[in-house]
């Protein structure tokens, strides 16, 4: 089951990032008195239950830039399980907000009324708000909390089927692979040579999958579902309307899945929209595999470069054939073989995606079949690693040591001291650090614990978290 979305849409200054970030508890959207400061739409996961989408305003498309950005009303209303329309509550309702109330109830899908800056003395009363035809209405304060209680009330009335944390990895043994990247990558392609069927769409045209196609097999007695999802763009550069309800829908996919396989071209490298989406899912506590495709095209031109070196030498010889031959060692310099490729590929990904060391890479290659059944081995040994617990007694051996080979710097007269380490939790592993004046710990020592703790349990392809609490 995915996680529900919920949308929350309105006018420009309603207070809709405010209300994101209460409900989010944290400061993820962008806040300012300026209307409009919302220019594309952001994602968080709440509780593990659904998944929020704050948008931009709506606004006068006085030019085609705001027009993309008000396309978002609609993808949002398009992909949402719930829908909150969210009012300035000391503003009597104009044009503009009729016309939002009235795409949200075409769209037939739970809508909630929100009536917001109800701290303000400037507030209207329930009545004024009738024309918009919604039935159901709250009124909050996104400033002081006031009606936040009752709005995860009815969230937790209007969602009833979403699958809570405590119970999502227990009773569901179901292993779900996201299939993640940019567009044209060759995740359709790879999703029909996993399932042995022509499922999805494929095309060499960017952008072919608009949903999340899911085919479900069974590997080593155990059900595993493949989810193919649309190729994920620079915001800036995503089309508008259904291009950015499918990237909604990717993200959705992202937070369902166990194990996400990202998709990287090894004809076309593109750097830092590569590492943006491998750190959503770092972000997000998933599973991580790179699977650089196309080799196949790679392993072609370099067999037709290496036949035209051939060629050349030859002719070059009958030419010059008097000249001393070319040294082994000049040769080796002048040919590339396969296996020097695969290596600079390598090294490449190890560069590139540095911040993230424990991901395994595999090449591979839909046409030939090349290490695609390496797929499900990997991911199901990822998802053991997700789910291990390791004792106590374990981890603080492994703790003290680290503090001995290493200890923490602080000030002049002020040290942190780590005292004991507790696992809290699994799918991510989650550890919690005990001890005192835990402010002062740098961040390099905390990647350096992370190091030490990978050197003896199997944490491949996963991320692993750490909370620091003094103990007082």
């Amino acid at each position: 089951m995915r996680l529900p979305i919920v949308a929350i849409i309105g006018q420009t200054n309603a207070g809709k990032s405010s209300l994101f970030n209460r409900l989010a508890r944290k400061h993820q959207a962008i806040v300012a008195r300026e209307a409009g400061t919302t220019r594309d739409s952001v994602t968080t996961t709440i509780d593990d239950r659904y998944l929020l989408v704050d948008t931009a305003g709506l606004k006068d498309p006085s030019d085609a830039f705001e027009a993309t950005i008000q396309a978002q009303i609609d993808d949002a209303i398009d992909a949402a399980d719930l829908i909150l329309l969210v009012v300035d509550g000391t503003k009597y309702p104009n044009h503009d907000d009729s016309l939002i109330a009235t795409k949200a109830l075409r769209s037939k899908k739970p809508l909630l009324l929100i009536r917001n800056k109800s701290d303000l003395k400037e507030f209207l009363p329930a009545y004024e708000f009738a024309q918009l035809g919604i039935r159901d209405h709250l009124d909050v304060s996104a400033t002081t909390g006031y009606g936040f209680d009752s709005l995860r009330a009815n969230l937790d009335r209007l969602l009833p089927h979403a699958p809570r944390s405590s119970s999502r990895h227990k009773d569901d043994t179901t292993l779900k692979i996201a299939l993640v990247g940019r567009p044209n990558v060759g995740k359709s392609s790879l999703f029909n040579t996993l399932g042995k069927k022509q499922q999805a769409v494929v095309s060499s045209r960017a952008g072919t999958t608009r949903d999340v196609n899911r085919i479900t097999l069974r590997y080593n007695n155990r059900n595993l579902e493949i989810l193919d999802t649309a190729g994920l763009r620079r915001p800036g550069k995503r089309e508008v309307g259904i291009e950015k309800f499918s990237a909604i829908r990717t993200l959705a996919a992202i937070e369902e899945a166990d194990v996400c396989c990202l998709l990287v071209d090894s004809t076309e490298f593109h750097v830092k929209l590569d590492q943006a989406i491998a750190g959503q899912i770092v972000e997000a506590g998933k599973g991580i595999i790179f699977i650089v495709t196309k080799t196949d095209l790679l392993s072609s031109h370099e067999q037709e470069q290496e036949q035209n070196q051939k060629q050349a030498q030859n002719h070059e010889r009958k030419q010059h054939h008097e000249q001393e031959q070319e040294s082994p060692q000049s040769q080796n310099q002048d040919h590339a073989t396969p296996k020097d490729a695969t290596d600079q590929i390598l090294r490449r990904m190890r560069h590139d995606f540095d911040f993230i060391p424990y991901a395994p890479v595999i090449l591979t290659s839909s046409l030939t079949g090349k290490n695609v059944t390496k797929i499900f081995e990997l991911a199901t040994t990822i998802d053991q690693n997700r789910h291990q617990e390791i004792k106590t007694s374990d981890l603080n051996k492994i703790l003290m040591s680290a503090v001995a080979a290493h200890p923490p710097a602080g000030l002049k007269n002020t040290h942190p001291k780590l005292r004991y380490i507790v696992q809290t939790d699994t799918c991510p592993p989650w550890f919690v650090v005990y001890g005192s004046n835990l402010s002062l710990l740098h961040w390099s020592y905390k990647r350096y614990l992370e190091r030490r703790l990978r050197e003896v349990f199997p944490f491949n392809g996963t991320p692993i978290f750490f909370s620091f609490r003094n103990r007082d």
